[in-house]
Order: structure tokens, then C-alpha cells, then sequence
């Protein structure tokens, strides 16, 4: 019997299975970052557009960082703060210097500077046209506050006496009238712009003093000028609702 012949199995050649595999990952890695060195590659051109872009001022002013305390938006607040306290002091000096202590003040309140005008400085009893004594007093208020751009709110207010007049049937009537006067006044003799102005007539509806005596009453009787606070006029605004 002959003995069979035992095979010898052939060696295969090539690479070992691992690896097939590692040259795959060998190969991701080489397209990954081959993808990224084309992704870095910068257009002359463009990056010159973007660094002119930031050279221009304008660009900055637009734009500003939204980090507070350093950018316009921030510097003008600040800067209206403090253009209202300076009036204040100012309007302040100028009653005292001019002896308008008694029939003129000025408060510094959550609205603003309020220049406080009794009703003997600007009108007769129950009239609303302007006094002639009372121009030279406005054309200096005119001078204080002209070059700011605060909204001013101009207020007419009464005492407590009903009115019988066919011109002006009630107080509400009178305040309003007065407070329209004085901001013709500053409109038409000293061409401030009309769009700064808001007249608003409270007639007895907020005294200073209890309507009393005569004392009180006359105390009553007086103009408001408000000269606004900016920050008032901006919740002003955001608290207005959509039309």
C-alpha cells in the first residue's frame, strides 16, 4: 500500500489583514489634513478687502463691542448726565446772580433739571400771553439749554379757582394755553426746533402746596420747564406700545 503524501501548504504572500486596515486609517488621516491645509490656503484678495475694512473708522462706530463703559452709545449717556448737572448748576448761578430766587427755582429729579416759573414772572392773572417783562428772562433760559438735544417738556399748571372766562372756559384750558405760549417763545424768537418741545397743561391736578391761602395758591400758578433726562426718553420709548 503506498503512503500518501502529505501536502505542504503553500505560504501566501503579502501583506498581513492589520494591515490593510491601518493603511485605511494611514489614509483618512493624510485626506483629513490635506482637507484642512486647502481649507487654510487665504485669498490675497479678500484678505485685503477685510483689513481695509477694519483701517475704517466708520466700521468701528457702526459696530460697536458690546462690552459697556467704552463705546459711544455709553459715552453719550454719560456724557448727557453730565451736560444735565452742569445746567443745573448753571441755571442755579444765574437765578441767584439775577435775583430771580423768589419767583424762580430749579430741581433736579428723576425727570431731569425742572426750571420752575411762578406765574408773576411770565402772565398777568388769568392771561396766558407773555409778559413783555418776562422776555429777557426767557431768551437767557433759551441761551442755557439751546444747545443741548434733550427733549423739553413745557407744563402749565394752575391753582385750585375755577376760571370764568369765555377765552379759557377752565383751567385746563388756561395751563395748556400757557405752557403752548412759552414754547412759541423759545420756537419763534430763538428758532429752537419745534420737534423738542411737548406742551402739556395740568390745570390744578398737582400742586405744590395745599390750596389754602393766597401764599400757596400763587405758588400753584406756575410754568414748568423740564428738560428731560435721557434715559427717561429711551423706557419712554421702549414702554410705548406697537401700533
Amino acid at each position: 500500500m503506498k503512503r500518501r503524501k502529505r501536502r505542504i501548504p503553500t505560504k501566501t504572500t503579502g501583506a498581513p489583514r492589520w494591515m490593510v486596515t491601518f493603511s485605511d486609517l494611514v489614509t483618512l488621516i493624510l485626506v483629513f489634513f490635506i482637507l484642512l491645509f486647502s481649507v487654510s490656503q487665504i485669498d490675497k484678495g479678500k484678505f485685503q478687502s477685510i483689513a481695509e475694512s477694519f483701517r475704517d473708522q466708520d466700521s468701528f462706530d457702526e459696530n460697536p463691542s458690546i462690552v459697556p463703559g467704552e463705546y459711544p452709545d455709553e459715552q453719550q449717556k454719560a456724557g448727557g448726565e453730565a451736560s444735565l448737572d452742569q445746567l443745573y448748576k448753571k441755571i442755579k448761578t444765574f437765578l441767584k446772580t439775577n435775583g430771580f430766587e423768589q419767583t424762580a427755582d430749579v430741581v433736579r429729579d428723576e425727570r431731569g433739571v425742572v426750571l420752575v416759573l411762578n406765574e408773576q414772572l411770565l402772565f398777568e392773572s388769568g392771561e396766558a400771553e407773555l409778559m413783555n417783562a418776562s422776555h429777557s428772562f426767557l431768551d437767557e433760559a433759551s441761551t442755557l439749554f439751546r444747545d443741548l438735544p434733550n427733549m423739553i417738556e413745557v407744563e402749565g399748571h394752575t391753582d385750585n379757582v375755577p376760571i370764568q372766562d369765555m377765552q379759557y372756559p377752565s383751567n385746563w384750558e388756561l395751563s395748556a394755553a400757557r405752557a403752548s405760549r412759552v414754547i412759541r417763545y423759545f420756537t419763534e424768537e430763538h428758532a429752537l426746533s419745534p420737534a423738542r418741545f411737548t406742551a402739556i397743561g395740568h390745570a390744578d391736578t398737582r400742586p405744590i402746596a395745599p390750596n389754602t391761602s393766597e401764599a400757596n395758591r400763587r405758588k400753584n400758578r406756575r410754568v414748568e420747564i423740564v428738560i428731560t433726562d435721557p434715559d427717561r426718553e429711551e423706557e419712554a420709548g421702549q414702554a410705548q406700545p406697537d401700533s
